[in-house]
């Protein structure tokens, strides 16, 4: 018991220091200084399939900016819902073009796919990747990040974290806490390994003449964690992926409901833990040890994990009463671990009303 108590301290020691080493790493990066009026043109890519409400608060935050070189490509993947009348209601703007899918080819996963064909009629410098559950919160939003993008080394892609907002928050909220403490940012440039690399699909920034290069969507076509994958694809290929803090530019509205919740990350738990059984036992178990049960049996861990989420919750405009219920958090996230494990062995993840295992 001696032993198992000194392992799992070790560990929320280890979660404290990634955290803090984050948090530290995303100041440096917020340091930035105006492009003066040399603005390169940007392409904004984002694929939709049944995002009517969503794509009602991304499209006037979107052409809203002050932005001077910018076109915005939504890929409409045969959306079922009211989607094509929200982008009607916009199509008098130029700036705006639609691409109309009509399914995804065998081989392919939905999201990669329609990212995929937006890229081959986008004409910018830069490609942003933006998911349509995005909103820009301020009309200098592309600017700063374009600026601050650019005062980075060239062998760069830059991904985000946003705020994360809308329901389903005693899951959604362990999200950003995954970010900042899952993985040592820091050392993603120092370590030449792959696997130290990830991107966050809600939001990335690549040079067009690199991403038509490296063409990491039809390498990774069939992934459903494509986001994590391709990170590491590009830094493969000297590609250093960079988190910069975009609190104050950009807001994800994930989803409406615990129960949405549940389903979306339903999905890709299991993939975001190994996606095999091996991996994915040892990850699990090691995820109850440390963050369920060590709570519920020693006072410091309680704190500890109470800590964390406070720490996190703090930085993203999050209620005290949700940092409070961390272990409420954590529990629910454990058994949703083992349920998306379920689903995947069975073949039974779908998406959108669309099978994705």
């Amino acid at each position: 018991m001696s032993f198992l108590l000194v392992f799992l301290s070790a560990l929320h020691l280890l979660l404290w220091i990634v955290l803090l080493a984050n948090w530290r790493y995303l100041q440096k990066h917020a340091r930035f200084k105006p492009a003066g009026d040399a603005w390169p043109f940007v392409s904004v890519l984002v694929p939709a399939r049944n995002e009517a409400a969503n794509l009602s608060r991304l499209l006037p935050s979107l052409l809203g900016q002050d932005y001077p070189k910018l076109e915005l490509i939504v890929y409409d993947d045969a959306s079922e819902d009211v989607t094509p009348v929200i982008l009607r209601r916009y199509s008098s703007d130029p700036r705006l073009r639609v691409l109309r899918g009509e399914g995804v080819p065998p081989g392919w996963v939905g999201k990669v796919h329609a990212l995929y064909q937006a890229t081959r009629k986008a004409r910018g410098t830069l490609y942003l990747f933006l998911d349509a559950d995005t909103e820009l919160l301020r009309p200098d939003a592309l600017r700063r990040l374009v600026a601050r993008y650019r005062a980075l080394p060239t062998s760069t892609v830059v991904t985000a974290l946003p705020q994360m907002r809308g329901g389903g928050q005693l899951l959604v909220s362990l999200v950003p806490l995954m970010i900042l403490a899952g993985l040592p940012w820091p050392l993603v440039h120092r370590v030449r390994h792959p696997l130290l690399a990830a991107l966050n699909g809600q939001c990335w920034l690549i040079d067009a003449t690199t991403y038509h290069q490296l063409e990491p969507h039809r390498h990774h076509k069939n992934e459903v964690l494509e986001d994590v994958q391709i990170g590491r694809y590009l830094k493969q290929h000297g590609l250093i992926p960079v988190m910069l803090d975009l609190r104050q530019e950009l807001a994800v509205y994930m989803y409406a409901s615990l129960k949405a919740a549940w389903q979306g990350f339903r999905k890709n738990a299991y993939l975001l833990m190994g996606g095999r059984v091996m991996p994915f036992m040892l990850l699990w178990i090691g995820y109850g040890f440390t963050l369920v049960w060590a709570p519920l049996v020693n006072w410091i861990f309680l704190l500890s994990i109470v800590g964390l989420k406070l720490f996190v919750d703090g930085l993203m405009g999050h209620p005290l009463w949700l940092s409070l219920l961390s272990p409420v958090s954590h529990l629910l996230a454990w058994v949703l671990q083992l349920d998306s494990a379920l689903a995947h062995w069975r073949k039974r993840v779908t998406w959108k009303s669309r099978l994705v295992t």
